[in-house]
């Protein structure tokens, strides 16, 4: 198990000067959890496979993409490898990725993982509804026979939602640390720079209400847990919501539930309050 430990935190929960932030009106996708196209993973497989639906980019295209994962209860893949290397977040369900020979080690909800490209692995499920949301660097994302293996140098990661790391506005000295129950943070991957590509989750207690300046050319978001409404859609699990300009997101959480977000950017993140 990798715990992560802290680091410089670039999420400030504070007002942020949009004069910074592009003036036109910003291109933004958003993707509805129940209006994914799902299709089979491994089409070689057929119905064996596990469904695959794109949230953004192209799986079989050569640029990055995001996609959800949604095996079956009881599913087990054969001993096999990819060509390119993944991270994943579970958002429901439980799932086991891993060396053929390893113990079971069943990731619940809110765990992270990453799968090097070229390394022996299998992928297991247990749950009626067990889903995933994984992203690549760059595809086509493709899967390959064993006797195709090789050693990239990476090595996998397996974080269970019990060991990931939250930072909150009392653990650091963000500007604006008024009331109580505010937005937490944990980076997963990469380094929190301007510029730099890095991966985190952004919890946001139940019925907060919230503006997300973010002033990088990539932004993209997935609901993990919970369910926000974002600019008027109501978005639950699973669904996401990206730009690739610097933008302001109006964003309240669910009256029910804590929200968890993870996040992908290359730029910087700032948290401001909003009456709901």
């Amino acid at each position: 198990m990798t715990r992560f430990t802290s680091v410089l935190i670039t999420v400030i929960i504070a007002g942020l000067a949009t004069a910074s932030l592009a003036t036109a009106e910003p291109t933004i996708d958003v993707v509805k959890a129940g209006d994914v196209q799902w299709e089979h993973l491994n089409p070689a497989r057929g119905d064996k496979s596990p469904s695959a639906g794109t949230l953004w980019g192209d799986r079989n295209g050569t640029g990055p993409t995001g996609f959800l994962l949604r095996p079956t209860d009881g599913f087990e893949s054969p001993p096999h490898i990819h060509n390119v290397s993944y991270r994943a977040v579970v958002i429901s369900g439980l799932i086991h990725n891993d060396d053929p020979e390893a113990a079971d080690m069943w990731l619940p909800a809110g765990s992270f993982w990453t799968q090097p490209k070229g390394e022996v692995h299998i992928t297991a499920a247990r749950g009626t509804n067990t889903m995933a949301y994984v992203e690549i660097d760059a595809g086509p994302y493709l899967v390959l026979p064993t006797e195709q293996a090789f050693d990239s140098g990476e090595r996998p990661i397996n974080v269970d939602e019990s060991n990931v790391v939250w930072v909150s506005a009392a653990d650091v000295a963000w500007v604006d640390q008024s009331g109580r129950g505010g937005p937490q943070v944990a980076y997963l991957w990469g380094t929190p720079d301007a510029g730099s590509p890095h991966g985190l989750f952004v919890k946001l207690p139940a019925g907060y209400a919230a503006t997300m300046d973010s002033d990088g050319s990539v932004f993209r978001a997935v609901v993990i847990q919970g369910q926000v409404d974002y600019a008027g859609n109501g978005l639950e699990t699973g669904s996401y919501f990206g730009t690739r300009e610097p933008t302001t997101h109006h964003i309240i959480s669910d009256t029910g539930n804590d929200t968890i977000l993870y996040i992908q950017t290359n730029g910087s993140i700032a948290i401001t309050p909003a009456a709901n």
